[in-house]
């Protein structure tokens, strides 16, 4: 193979691809140049003036290297991993780093290696980083454990990259006995482990990185990005669809560019569809007045290197042939894109096919519930004071109100009130676990609604007001084996969207889903929900106990500032 790699490069026998008369980034350098691109079985051979089999006039286009996406829940857009790939390979994504944390979490090893094998037949490399935090917190419950001995036994499995985001930092600097075995299993296997530290400075950031870690996706100010920084970590500039910090590119410099990546971490399938993925990234980040080029960098180079991915990320012999033509660097707008040197998708459309999808039973029917009564969702309090959770428009964070109820028949009464009961029903176990609050200013009313995505042990998040709504809820989430549901108390209508896979992805196309969850969306709002709330992802992160104040987990009320369960009563 080599030798025709090396004949091609010299010119001695025609190449099988050849960018003709291209522009393109020279990301060591930081110039655009410009060239013929030669391409031989995957491989970039020469960059001069070449005969191809096969030639694509670039006379007036840009050629890049394919982008690297540094921190994705696929889950997160709600599709099976082909349609996802049919969705960004387009947009000129070619890799990615993929921690199945959500699925992982219902699923346990079954949920990683579903991921891992339904993407081997899409032209996107997706590098499995095995989740450290299963479960997030041990104040929920969720569907599997990984503990340190559980690392140590997947770890070395060849379809897994590295070790996903190390959320239990407190864990890390404190010398959590468990923590440190999978930080070691880890570095034993020689895997990179993801970082996730919000908010960590001076000798604890110092202990975290000690533990090997070597990125962070949640930065917030300019001295915690220098700060990390400067102790040698990598930081992601996050396009999301709930989360970005798009805004941290102004803390790009000369001196520190070569340690900035992007990721979109967790990315709805709407907006993969209607925006982009990592081009859009790049798109606004162009617009805010970052040069075009660094930017690329970013989306390239700077992660090949962070994941020791040797030979991606740039234009150069012998680098795998993953590239990006596009028409100017200002909008990003892919006219090709190229993987292991085969044209993959043109036009911002897939040229492969994504109709048979890898459907295995051990990630279907995961919704498992007991008998269920009207009884279960009655919501008794002791006073005529209790706490209510609010929630922000475009928010994850929560606040605690104190509020005047009323009781009758040993529940409180909604009729009249901007209240609602909100509910975790534990859907993995048979446990019997629900946990309730009050839930304030939200809008709905009429029935119940609720959503088996629930970060990040997802469980079953249902409100409403009216119990036997809820029960029909929670059996129409049985039924479908996962996904989001509406009651109609007055008609007694429910109507739903599939999420087969785990309760979180669905197995259909991309644009069936989209129609159907834009549908259930509207019926959401016309039941009352403020259009300031994306109507049900808004619920999803209401028991993520580790961001403040209240949330509720299928054990109960939490504070989250204090760190521990709550009395509702006031």
């Amino acid at each position: 193979m080599l030798e025709k790699y090396i004949k091609a490069a010299r010119c001695e026998v025609d190449s099988d691809l050849v960018l003709k008369n291209a522009s393109y980034v020279d990301v060591f350098t930081s110039q655009i140049r410009r060239g013929d691109i030669a391409i031989v079985d995957g491989k970039i051979v020469g960059i001069g003036s070449y005969k191809g089999i096969k030639e694509i006039d670039c006379t007036d286009l840009t050629v890049l290297p394919g982008y690297i996406d540094g921190h994705v829940h696929i889950e997160s857009s709600q599709l099976s991993p082909e349609e996802f790939a049919s969705l960004i390979v387009p947009r000129g994504t070619t890799t990615i780093i993929a921690d199945p944390h959500e699925i992982t979490n219902v699923c346990g090893m079954a949920g990683c290696e579903y991921i891992a094998n339904a993407s081997k037949s899409v032209p996107l490399d997706v590098k499995i980083q095995l989740p450290s935090c299963v479960p997030a917190t041990p104040f929920e419950t969720s569907g599997a454990i990984l503990n340190g001995k559980d690392i140590e036994q997947n770890i070395g499995n060849d379809y897994i990259f590295g070790l996903g985001e190390f959320m239990n930092y407190p864990g890390v600097i404190y010398c959590d006995a468990d923590v440190i075995q999978k930080l070691e299993a880890a570095h034993s296997h020689g895997k990179v482990i993801d970082g996730h530290a919000p908010a960590v400075y001076g000798n604890d950031l110092n202990a975290y990185l000690c533990g090997g870690i070597t990125t962070d996706h949640e930065c917030v100010t300019k001295e915690e990005i220098e700060e990390k920084i400067s102790k040698g970590m990598y930081v992601h500039i996050r396009h999301g669809s709930s989360t970005q910090n798009l805004g941290n590119a102004k803390y790009i410099t000369d001196g520190n560019m070569r340690r900035f990546l992007l990721c979109t971490d967790d990315r709805h399938a709407a907006d993969l569809k209607e925006k982009g993925h990592l081009d859009d990234a790049l798109r606004r980040l162009v617009a805010e007045g970052l040069n075009p080029v660094t930017a690329v960098i970013c989306a390239t180079l700077n992660a090949a290197e962070c994941y020791n991915l040797k030979w991606k990320g740039a234009i150069a012999p012998f680098y795998t042939a993953d590239l990006v033509i596009v028409g100017d660097m200002s909008q990003f707008n892919a006219k090709y894109v190229i993987k292991d040197g085969k044209i993959v998708a043109k036009d911002g459309a897939p040229l492969f096919d994504t109709s048979k999808r890898y459907l295995p039973e051990n990630v279907l029917n995961t919704v498992h519930l007991g008998e269920l009564s009207e009884n279960c969702f009655k919501l008794t309090l002791k006073g005529k004071k209790a706490k209510a959770m609010t929630i922000e428009p475009g928010g994850v964070v929560t606040g605690c109100e104190i509020v005047e109820v009323e009781s009758r028949d040993g529940d409180v009464v909604l009729e009249g009130t901007d209240l609602l009961k909100l509910t975790v029903v534990e859907r993995h176990k048979m446990t019997g676990n629900i946990g309730k609050a009050l839930f304030k200013g939200y809008g709905f009313k009429g029935g119940a609604m609720g959503i088996t995505i629930a970060h990040d042990s997802h469980n079953i998040i249902l409100l409403g007001d009216d119990n036997k709504s809820m029960v029909k809820a929670c059996a129409k989430l049985k039924e479908i084996g996962g996904g989001m549901v509406i009651v109609d108390k007055n008609s007694g209508e429910v109507h739903s969207l599939t999420l087969d896979i785990a309760g979180l992805m669905s197995s259909r196309d991309a644009d069936g889903l989209q129609r159907d969850s834009r549908a259930l969306i509207e019926r959401a709002h016309s039941m009352g929900v403020k259009r300031d709330y994306e109507a049900f992802m808004s619920l999803a992160f209401l028991s993520l106990a580790v961001i403040p104040k209240l949330k509720i987990t299928d054990a109960g009320l939490f504070d989250v500032e204090k760190f521990s369960f709550t009395d509702i009563n006031a």
